[in-house]
C-alpha cells in the first residue's frame, strides 16, 4: 500500500482496509481511478485498485444471485405454456456473435486491399496479357 506522509495532498483517500464501509472504498476508487486516467498511478495503487474492483465484482455478482426475478402471477383460468427443453448454451450465441465480427473484419479488409490495388493500377492501362479474360484463344 502506498505511504501516507506528508507528501500526499489532503482530499487523497486512505489506503482501504478489509472493513471499510462502501463509501471508503467508492471513494478511495475514484480517486485511483482518476490516477490511471491521469497515468500517475503507482504498482502499489494499480494494485489496490484491482483489489477493490475484484470486491465490487464479488459483491455485484452475489446481488445478483441473491435477488432471483420473481415469476409474473398466473391467471388460473389461463392456459399452461408448452414444458421446455433446456436453453441453448450461451457460448452458441457468443461464437455466432465472434463469426459476425469477423466477417465484418475480413469485408473490411477485402474493400481495402481491393480499393488499393485500384488506385495502384494506371488509369485507362490495358489489362495484362491473360489476367482477365481468354479473348486471344
Amino acid at each position: 500500500m502506498p505511504a501516507m506522509g506528508p507528501g500526499v495532498p489532503a482530499d487523497v483517500p486512505p489506503p482501504v482496509t478489509a472493513g471499510a464501509s462502501d463509501a471508503q472504498r467508492q471513494a478511495r476508487y475514484n480517486y485511483l481511478v482518476g490516477r490511471l486516467r491521469a497515468r500517475q498511478i503507482t504498482m502499489e495503487e494499480a494494485i489496490e485498485l484491482f483489489g477493490l474492483m475484484q470486491v465490487m465484482l464479488r459483491a455485484s455478482q452475489q446481488a445478483v444471485r441473491v435477488q432471483p426475478i420473481p415469476p409474473p402471477p398466473r391467471d388460473a383460468t389461463a392456459p399452461r405454456p408448452a414444458e421446455r427443453g433446456p436453453a441453448a448454451p450461451a457460448a452458441a450465441d457468443d461464437l455466432f456473435l465472434v463469426g459476425l465480427l469477423a466477417m465484418g473484419a475480413g469485408a473490411g479488409l477485402l474493400a481495402a486491399m481491393a480499393q488499393r490495388l485500384a488506385a495502384a493500377a494506371p488509369p485507362g492501362a490495358p489489362p495484362a496479357k491473360g489476367a482477365s479474360s481468354r479473348r486471344d484463344a
